[in-house]
C-alpha cells in the first residue's frame, strides 16, 4: 500500500493541487482568492490523506484522485470562507455548502453559491470544482448504490458547517437541537462526538472507493457507511480538534475537545472511539487496509508539531500511541519524514 501511495498517489495529488492553485490564483475577488490560496497552502495534507484511499483500487485512481482532491478542496475552501467570514448568515453558509451536495449529484445544475454574500466573483472556481466531482462520480460503476449514503454524510457535514460558524451565542443551542433531531443516529455518542463524526470526509471517500467496484449492492454500500460512520469519522475529527486546541482558543473557534469534564475523560473517550473504529472495519473485505488507515490517522495527528507545544495534548498523545499496535511506530516516523520533506 505504501509503495502505491508514494509511487502514484502523492505525485498525482500534487499535480491536481497545482492545477487548482493556478485556478485559485486567477480568482478576481481578492478575499475569495486569498481564502482559496490559503486553503490549498495550509491544508494540502487533507487531500494527500484522503487520496490514500485511491491506493485501495489503483486501477481507478485516475477517477478517485481527482474526485477526492476536488471534493476535499471544496470542503477546505468553504471552511476557510466560513471560519474567517465577513458574514454570520446561516443561509449564506448553507448556500455555499450546497456546492458539496451538487458535487455528488451529476444531475444538479450550476447555481450562484455566493448569492448571499458581498464577495461573489470567483471566476468560476467553485463551479469548476463541482463539475470536476460530477464528472468523476459518473465514471464510478456502482455510484447509484452509494449515492444515498454519500448524500447522507455530505448533508450532515453541511449541517455541521452551518451550525458551528453562526453567532457564538447561537452555536451551542443549535448544535444541541440538531443532535436531538438525529437522536437515533449513534445514540451512544455525546453531542460533540456526533458532531465530530459528521465533520469527516473519510466516509465519503471510502464510499467512492466502494463505488469503483462493479456490481456493488445497496446493502454492501450500507455496510461501508456503517463501518466508517460514526467511529472512524469521529476519531478523525476528534484527533484534528485535539491538536488544534491552543490554536482554536486563540482564534475564538469552537473545539469539540472542550466539552469534557477533564483531560482523563477526553483521553478515554478518544481511546474508546479508536477501539470501536478498529472493531467496525473488521466487517469490511479488506480489513487490513482499513486498520492501517486508522493507525495512520493516529500517527499523522499525534506526530504533528502542534502536539509538542501543548503539555496536556502531549500527555494524551503518548497515552493514545501506547494503546496502538506496534505498526504505530512505522506510521509515526513516516508522518514526520513526510512533513520534513514538505518543509
Amino acid at each position: 500500500m505504501m509503495y502505491r501511495v508514494y509511487r502514484f498517489v502523492l505525485p498525482e495529488v500534487r499535480k491536481e493541487l497545482a492545477v487548482w492553485r493556478q485556478h485559485a490564483a486567477g480568482i478576481p475577488d481578492p478575499e475569495l482568492r486569498a481564502q482559496a490560496l490559503a486553503s490549498l497552502a495550509t491544508k494540502q495534507f487533507h487531500c494527500e490523506g484522503g487520496a490514500v484511499y485511491a491506493a485501495a483500487n489503483p486501477a481507478y485512481r485516475h477517477v478517485l484522485i481527482p474526485l477526492i482532491v476536488a471534493l476535499q478542496t471544496i470542503s477546505d475552501y468553504l471552511d476557510n470562507l466560513c471560519d474567517r467570514s465577513t458574514s454570520l448568515d446561516p443561509d449564506d453558509f448553507r448556500l455555499l455548502h450546497q456546492s458539496m451536495l451538487d458535487a455528488i449529484d451529476p444531475r444538479a445544475t450550476a447555481r450562484d453559491y455566493y448569492e448571499r454574500r458581498v464577495e461573489r466573483d470567483d471566476g468560476g472556481y467553485l463551479q469548476r470544482l463541482v463539475f470536476t466531482c460530477q464528472q468523476a462520480v459518473e465514471q464510478l460503476p456502482s455510484f447509484a448504490s452509494v449515492q444515498p449514503y454519500v448524500t447522507e454524510l455530505v448533508r450532515l457535514y453541511c449541517d455541521l458547517q452551518v451550525y458551528k460558524h453562526i453567532r457564538i451565542e447561537q452555536r451551542g443551542p443549535e448544535l444541541l437541537a440538531w443532535r436531538e433531531r438525529y437522536g437515533d443516529l449513534a445514540p451512544h455518542l455525546q453531542w460533540n462526538e456526533f458532531a465530530a463524526a459528521t465533520g469527516s470526509t473519510l466516509g465519503m471517500f471510502m464510499l467512492f472507493v466502494a463505488a469503483a467496484e462493479d456490481g456493488l449492492t445497496s446493502g454492501e454500500a450500507k455496510q461501508v457507511r456503517d463501518s466508517y460512520f460514526p467511529h472512524v469519522c469521529g476519531l478523525h475529527i476528534m484527533l484534528d480538534y485535539l491538536i488544534d486546541q491552543e490554536e482554536d482558543l486563540a482564534g475564538g473557534d469552537l473545539n469539540f475537545c472542550n466539552y469534557y469534564a477533564d483531560q482523563e475523560t477526553l483521553t478515554n473517550r478518544i481511546g474508546l472511539m479508536a477501539d470501536q473504529a478498529r472493531e467496525d472495519v473488521r466487517r469490511l473485505p479488506d480489513a487490513k487496509f482499513h486498520r492501517l488507515v486508522i493507525e495512520g490517522l493516529l500517527a499523522l495527528y499525534l506526530s504533528d508539531p502542534k502536539v509538542r507545544s501543548q503539555r496536556d495534548v502531549r500527555r494524551i498523545a503518548r497515552r493514545l500511541m501506547r494503546r496502538s499496535p506496534l505498526s504505530r511506530l512505522f506510521f509515526y516516523w513516516n508522518s514526520i519524514w513526510i512533513r520534513a520533506r514538505q518543509a
